[in-house]
């Protein structure tokens, strides 16, 4: 028996065991017209590999790709994987701003750029002075905006920035463990195989995109068809053109299924859908009951952050089930709750091999949430019911405390959102002499929003007093992030004026 140290698994080994043995299978299509198989996949992957060696980026060191969805992304992202570099996926439609900062903090020995496909990406590389780059991968940008400077960790696969960061950003270092394990949990979950076909919204520079889409179809060697921007109307063609997952968040399935009520259609036709997931906000029974309705299938419903590689719980629910759970931990995960209260209601602790190696050149802040025992403290509020089943309530410090009375955002989201006319809502606190004020946004479509004081009295009938927002502002749109996640923090900036 050799005493030979084994090679623990690499993020990209998992494209390899699809190439080796599917070559000709068909791996990626985008909205640009792109079409590989695993073979021209990895010809893709060499040649940004080869350009990128020529860059001068060593193992170790950064590599910046600002970008949405498309094969060329992919072949970068996997690129850096095989070269031993960190991939710093980042999304194009954030401002010149928060780029920078992330430029600034992660000093990458190089940038990629996905111009191809996204007019934000090449207007950030007119900025970089970035030059124009063709291979197998089609046509990219490259910028080499620092020295090569490699981190002595080899263990870091990816690092993320977080939603929403202002000052210092925040980097999540995740490591090809945390990639793999999320992979192969994601595939073992959905029961995916080689004849899945993932629609692929979700932004593969958000953790929930690049784990649950792109790690796991390369694992599973299902096939991913990109959309670079989301349109209810392309997505609902492809749902009746042979998608069979559909991961998304709440905005997206809202959308989707206006758009299919404006077209006279209130279920949806023709369909090769099996499973569908929704995550970044929480269910509630009569949203899920739409939602299962329309597509036929069992709404799943999950947990995670960008800190645990997107997954920490998910449901295995049967269609019709009310469960608005996230469901029991992941196998390998665990779960406990920090100082419950008389509800059973405390914040909730994860840890496994899911879990973040920390932040980036950050570790006061990693000290603040991974402890000593490896649990990582995720500011978030739960409970868990006597099956095991995690319950979120809100974020710690979303709870808004109203005449002395704990509200939780969720529950008046969801009085908000059983009203046929919102198709989504968000809730926060406002601070006022002493106390705090319930204030709820909804997003209603054009034309159809429902009347004010009526709205107000459906609430009323489902809220006890203290918990009813003292005002309800309706719009069109709420600001969101690109995954679709209402910033809860811009609201009260956003509608400023309508706030009385």
């Amino acid at each position: 028996m050799s005493d030979k140290p084994t090679t623990p698994p690499r993020w990209h080994h998992f494209l390899d065991a699809q190439i080796k043995n599917r070559p000709d299978a068909l791996a990626l299509t985008d909205s640009i017209g792109t079409s590989w198989d695993y073979a021209g996949l990895d010809r893709a992957c060499e040649a940004v590999k080869e350009i990128l060696q020529s860059a001068g980026v060593k193992t170790g060191d950064r590599v910046l790709i600002v970008a949405e969805n498309c094969a060329a992304a992919v072949a970068a992202l996997f690129a850096c994987s095989r070269l031993g570099a960190v991939a710093v996926p980042t999304n194009a439609r954030q401002t010149n701003a928060e780029v920078a900062r992330i430029l600034d903090h992660a000093r990458p020995a190089a940038v990629l750029l996905t111009s191809e496909v996204s007019k934000d990406a090449a207007s950030h590389g007119a900025r970089m002075k970035a030059q124009g780059i063709t291979g197998a991968f089609g046509t990219l940008l490259l910028a080499t905006p620092y020295a090569s400077n490699p981190d002595s960790d080899r263990d870091v696969a990816v690092l993320l920035y977080t939603t929403g960061t202002t000052g210092t950003p925040k980097g999540v270092m995740l490591t090809h463990g945390n990639l793999v394990f999320g992979g192969r949990s994601s595939v073992a979950i959905r029961g995916m195989t080689q004849a899945d076909v993932i629609y692929g919204i979700l932004p593969l520079t958000h953790v929930f995109g690049l784990s649950s889409i792109v790690t796991a179809a390369m694992c599973a060697g299902a096939l991913i068809r990109f959309e670079a921007r989301f349109s209810p109307e392309r997505l609902y063609r492809a749902l009746g053109d042979g998608v069979t997952l559909l991961s998304a968040v709440p905005q997206i399935h809202a959308l989707l299924m206006q758009y299919t009520r404006e077209q006279g259609l209130e279920i949806l036709q023709n369909s090769a859908l099996r499973y569908v997931s929704s995550g970044a906000a929480p269910l509630d029974p009569e949203w899920k009951r739409k939602a299962e309705a329309f597509y036929g299938v069992a709404l799943q419903n999950g947990y995670g952050m960008t800190e645990t590689t997107a997954g920490i719980c998910v449901t295995q629910s049967a269609l019709g089930d009310p469960d608005v759970s996230v469901g029991p931990p992941l196998p390998g995960v665990e779960v406990a709750i920090k100082q419950p209260d008389g509800d059973g209601i405390g914040e909730v602790l994860t840890r496994g091999p899911n879990v973040m190696k920390g932040y980036y050149r950050n570790p006061g802040e990693t000290e603040k949430v991974l402890d000593c025992d490896g649990w990582m403290h995720t500011g978030d509020l739960g409970r868990i019911d006597k099956a095991g089943f995690l319950h979120i309530m809100g974020r710690l410090k979303e709870l808004i405390i109203h005449g002395g009375f704990n509200v939780f955002p969720p529950e008046v989201e969801a009085a908000l959102n059983a009203h046929p006319q919102v198709i989504q809502s968000a809730v926060i606190g406002r601070k006022v002499d002493g106390d705090e004020q319930v204030l709820g946004f909804v997003q209603v479509a054009v034309g159809d929003a429902p009347d004010p004081e009526q709205l107000r009295q459906f609430v009323a009938g489902q809220l006890a007093g203290y918990k009813r927002p003292a005002q309800i502002i309706m719009a069109t749109d709420l600001p969101a992030a690109p995954t679709g996640k209402i910033l809860r923090h811009r609201l009260l900036e956003v509608f400023d004026r309508q706030l009385t």
